[in-house]
């Protein structure tokens, strides 16, 4: 999996590891595959902190950063946010906190399902802000990244004038091709076509449409395939389509560097594909999350429809802070894709990366047997 895209970045394996946490990112990196921090959920000060523990651990091999960078998110001041919150939503709520038991939030820190955001203290209606995103990129350049990547919308001309400045590469997250083309008109280097089977922020086209379709729009720029994918098969059938590389989020999820509560690993571990589904209850925007009672309620005949990003991650922040704060194995979450049916049990992220090397050449053996017996 020594693409043309992985000796411009110089790594072994063309995978690459998405991850809000650290451990998953370093060790990917130093088993020479590709770590990706996911710096959305962080405030500067902490991203700070998190990028100088890679810059030491990542044992000198290269790792990028992916920040949210939309053109607008609606924020502003939480009094004034909840004021616009109608009560038909405050009711349905409520109602759900009843009938789960959902306690109040202490405030306490939660690690893991949903990183630094899920804590009463730090909640920031502004995250995902174009001014946040740019204090955030701000401390990523002063790190020793070598890829920043963009997960909804172009970064502006100058951000990619800065990061081409210092030597980085620029990276899109796109789930259709009309968005490919816009990242591509903005100066990326690499697209990353995600498909609709992947965890979190995701689009409604198949990866196995999707991609083949970017890399027709944007060839000769490298592509990545995201979305379902975990295995050294998958990476196979990704190169096939045209990729130069994958981008896998789920498959770390249960490894044992990653910082997800061991409750959610146990549930990932015993969950089947259809587990994985479709909702907007967290934040208004399309994802796909472990399905959970919780998640099924806002499906229900009756329930509201989402709110704004800013609005709905207001709403919904004290019942998510009291299920995370008090381990309710029934109700919590994460965003995670369909792969995780392939998921059955914790291992180290550098087996993962090794056994979807491995697979990966026994999988393209396997087609050039083929080929060679027809000939």
């Amino acid at each position: 999996m020594r693409t043309q895209l992985a000796e411009r970045l110089g790594v072994d394996v063309a995978i690459f590891a998405f991850s809000h946490c650290r451990d998953v990112v370093a060790a990917v990196s130093k088993a020479g595959g590709f770590g990706v921090f996911g710096a959305g959920r962080y405030s500067p000060e902490e991203l700070e902190i998190e990028l100088r523990w890679l810059d030491e651990n990542v044992g000198g091999r290269p790792y990028g950063v992916d920040v949210l960078m939309p053109k607008s998110i609606a924020g502003g001041e939480i009094a004034a946010l909840e004021k616009q919150i109608p009560e038909g939503h405050r009711a349905f709520v409520a109602d759900l906190v009843e009938r789960f038991q959902i306690p109040a939030p202490r405030g306490e820190e939660v690690v893991g399902s949903l990183g630094s955001d899920a804590t009463a203290s730090r909640f920031n209606p502004n995250a995902g802000s174009e001014s946040l995103s740019r204090q955030l990129l701000d401390v990523a350049l002063g790190h020793k990244v070598a890829l920043i990547a963009s997960a909804l919308g172009p970064p502006p001309a100058d951000v990619v004038d800065e990061a081409h400045s210092k030597g980085l590469v620029v990276a899109g997250l796109v789930g259709e091709v009309r968005h490919a083309r816009k990242h591509v008109d903005a100066g990326a280097d690499i697209i990353v076509a995600v498909g609709s089977e992947g965890g979190g922020h995701v689009g409604a086209i198949s990866t196995m449409v999707l991609v083949p379709a970017v890399v027709d729009e944007v060839g000769p720029l490298p592509v990545l395939a995201a979305g379902g994918i975990a295995t050294g098969r998958q990476a196979a059938a990704a190169l096939a389509l045209g990729a130069q590389g994958v981008w896998c989020g789920s498959v770390w999820l249960t490894t044992v560097e990653s910082d997800l509560d061991p409750i959610l690993k146990q549930k990932i571990v015993g969950a089947q594909a259809r587990d994985a589904v479709i909702s907007r209850w967290r934040t208004g925007k399309t994802q796909r999350w472990l399905r959970t009672p919780w998640v099924d309620a806002w499906e229900e005949p009756g329930a509201p429809e989402p709110l704004p990003r800013a609005l709905q991650t207001l709403l919904v922040r004290d019942a998510t802070l009291g299920m995370l704060e008090n381990r309710m194995a029934d109700v919590m979450t994460t965003p995670a894709g369909q792969v995780i049916h392939m998921i059955d049990k914790e291992r180290r992220c550098r087996d993962v990366v090794f056994d979807m090397a491995a697979e990966f050449i026994d999988a393209a053996s396997s087609v050039s047997g083929i080929l060679d017996d027809m000939e």
